[in-house]
């Protein structure tokens, strides 16, 4: 099993940038590929992007293309999301998990999960 646990959320205004990071301990974190996602109030948990065990592709809805940017430093095992030109509707519980296999949008094919963070954006 792997432990996550996301960073770096909090409040910045419409058009601002965050970057947040999920830390991981216990199994090699390398073996797995990656997803994040989000939940708003009131919605389901919703694929936000992944990247694969060696970096090799990152995947995105379509929502955060061109804005979001996922990367890995396996020796530090831990994934980043960088977010720029944020929206208010990025405002979500942001969370990091680990992929049973292939990367897919649905969160039942993830197993290890952060607590997540929170991300808010201002208008």
């Amino acid at each position: 099993q792997v432990q996550l646990v996301e960073s770096g959320g909090g409040l910045v205004q419409a058009g601002g940038s965050l970057r947040l990071s999920c830390a991981a301990s216990g199994r090699t974190f390398s073996n797995y590929a990656v997803g994040w996602f989000r939940q708003a109030p009131g919605k389901g948990r919703e694929f936000v992007g992944g990247i694969t065990w060696r970096s090799v592709s990152t995947y995105y809805t379509d929502s955060v293309k061109g804005r979001f940017t996922i990367s890995r430093d396996n020796a530090k095992n831990t994934v980043y999301l960088q977010m720029n030109s944020l929206k208010p509707e990025d405002t979500a519980v942001y969370y990091c998990a680990t992929a049973k296999g292939p990367i897919t949008t649905m969160p039942q094919n993830f197993d290890s999960w952060g607590p997540g963070t929170q991300v808010t954006v201002s208008s």
